[in-house]
């Protein structure tokens, strides 16, 4: 299998991230493999946030997976800082390898290094399979979540 190394994404590794994005129902509907420039331009906005974090996962050379962490300081909970999970997405042929499951612990462990009290995440309602896995890593549905398309 190789060894695995979770890194800062890349320009070039911007290709296969859209890929797996897209490589899923929902993704098909709202990504655009075939014009790059968005991504691109949003890897520089996220790569000069230093509280952004997007990495990948990668063996043998190959992309396999990634995830955006954001940490975000705040005045709830007596000043607590938080992270955000976002955009996780393993390549379909390492699924059930258990690089989704190094991939969040990667996070979480970034989370505490950042001095985060609390990682969230949120899920798509039709994604049961990824809810039964974060529930796997100890994450509990204690909120509903909201969004208002601009």
């Amino acid at each position: 299998m190789g060894d695995l190394e979770i890194r800062p994404a890349a320009s070039g590794d911007v290709p296969a991230i859209v890929a797996m994005l897209a490589d899923d129902p929902l993704g098909a509907q709202r990504e655009s493999p075939d014009d790059l420039t968005p991504y691109l331009t949003a890897l520089e906005r996220l790569s000069a946030d230093p509280n952004q974090r997007l990495v990948v996962a990668v063996r043998e050379g190959r992309v396999i997976g990634t995830l955006q962490l954001t940490v975000i300081p705040g005045l709830s909970r007596r000043g607590a800082t938080r992270s955000i999970i976002e955009g996780v997405r393993v390549h379909a042929d390492e699924r059930g390898s258990g690089l989704g499951t190094q991939l969040i612990e990667w996070a979480i462990d970034e989370s505490r290094r950042q001095g985060c009290q609390l990682v969230q995440l949120t899920s798509d309602k039709t994604r049961t399979d990824a809810h039964r896995f974060y529930e796997r890593l100890g994450f509990t549905a204690s909120h509903t979540g909201f969004k208002l398309p601009l």
